[in-house]
């Protein structure tokens, strides 16, 4: 569905977007993480067709996207910062949709004003931040686009609106086959919604994964031993974090699982545990390995 082949992009002196390639699949929700300034809005406005690549490929149902009007017609790029004409109605807006977007669904446009309950008259321009994104959330759904891409989605809306606003991309994306695709900071969200999830890093993809996957070959232990940590324990652990408090150790561990409780029950621990490990502590690490590193993984 989705296809970015070794992709870059530079500004002046900066190359924002190194070498990138991914790949995503039809209905499917795909989670693009990474640090501030890592690339993550410039390679969205690329997927959208804004920016054209250095170097690279960019495809879209196997045709390239940059200038390519009529499969823009089919998707929808919703900004950190949604842009609305001065002045302008939802009202307004939803005809501006009308005239480009050829799927736009006028039944379901007054449908969600129920949702929604935001008068069509009101001028955006002087709606409050979080009522701003949800005029751009209701003529968003409004285009029914086949593929859907949100950069910092959810900024600014309450905990009752966020959570329609997933209910309704995961509707579309499980009844109409819809393509999301999601830059965000809040991995809470993306942990519930997204299937597969890259890392950015300085313009580079440093890890990418279904998060099923990714969760089931790193682990967050804590062990304790009657006598101390036999010093060959780590020895025989893909360690990748370790952080001791008291007599219990914490470490982040790769590998199997069954092999990794193999292992240490070896050694007779009084106190073995393997904790639910979050996407989140799973970031953090990545990025401790790439030098974006903090004091201490554990929360």
């Amino acid at each position: 569905m989705i296809e970015i082949h070794h992709v870059h992009k530079g500004f002046e002196q900066v190359e924002a977007v190194k070498d990138v390639s991914l790949h995503v699949q039809k209905g499917s929700i795909y989670g693009l993480l990474g640090s501030n300034g890592a690339g993550k809005t410039t390679l969205l406005k690329m997927l959208a067709g804004i920016y054209k690549p250095d170097d690279g490929d960019i495809f879209i149902e196997g045709e390239p996207i940059f200038e390519n009007v009529k499969l823009k017609k089919k998707m929808l790029f919703l900004p950190d910062n949604p842009y609305f004409f001065p002045h302008a109605t939802i009202q307004q807006m939803a005809q501006f949709y009308r005239d480009v977007y050829p799927g736009w669904n006028e039944e379901r446009f007054w449908q969600l004003q129920e949702w929604f309950s935001i008068d069509v008259q009101q001028k955006i321009q002087r709606m409050s931040k979080g009522m701003q994104r949800q005029a751009a959330f209701w003529l968003a759904f409004s285009v029914m686009p086949d593929v859907l891409i949100l950069d910092e989605p959810f900024d600014g809306l309450d905990a009752v609106m966020r959570k329609k606003m997933k209910n309704l991309l995961v509707q579309d994306v499980a009844e109409r086959n819809m393509t999301v695709f999601i830059s965000s900071h809040n991995l809470r969200e993306v942990e519930d919604l997204c299937d597969h999830v890259g890392i950015l890093h300085n313009g580079e993809m440093i890890m990418e994964r279904e998060i099923d996957d990714l969760k089931a070959d790193v682990h967050k232990i804590q062990v304790a031993f009657r006598d101390g940590i036999p010093s060959s324990f780590l020895t025989g652990l893909q360690v990748v974090y370790q952080e001791q408090r008291g007599s219990v150790l914490l470490c982040i561990v790769r590998g199997n699982r069954e092999e990794v409780d193999a292992y240490i029950q070896r050694f007779a621990p009084v106190i073995f545990d393997v904790l639910p490990l979050t996407l989140e502590e799973i970031f953090v690490y990545e990025m401790g390995r790439v030098g974006y590193a903090i004091e201490s993984v554990m929360v």
